[in-house]
């Protein structure tokens, strides 16, 4: 879901609206400049094992349903593929 408001009462509102409560979280300290946040890197990385299916580059299907199986189908692929780098190695 894409939200317009992205500050103040009006995104809570807007959250609201499609059912979401916004919470917002802060640092307990200060920084300044770049910080590195903590397991981002995995969600990065699962976008860019999902990014080398081409069918999953561009919003080709029609149905939300079809391209939600061509994500469990390579997400399948993913781990068959990690399964059998394991059963390699031993």
């Amino acid at each position: 879901m894409s939200i317009k408001a992205t500050t103040g009462q009006n995104a809570a509102e807007a959250a609201q609206q499609h059912g979401m409560q916004l919470e917002v979280v802060k640092h307990t300290e200060a920084k300044r400049g770049f910080v590195l946040l903590p397991r981002r890197w995995v969600v990065e990385r699962s976008f860019a094992w999902a990014a080398r299916f081409r069918r999953l580059a561009r919003d080709y299907e029609r149905l939300a349903s079809a391209l939600a199986a061509l994500h469990y189908l390579a997400c399948a692929i993913l781990m068959l593929a990690n399964l059998i780098k394991t059963f390699a190695r031993s």
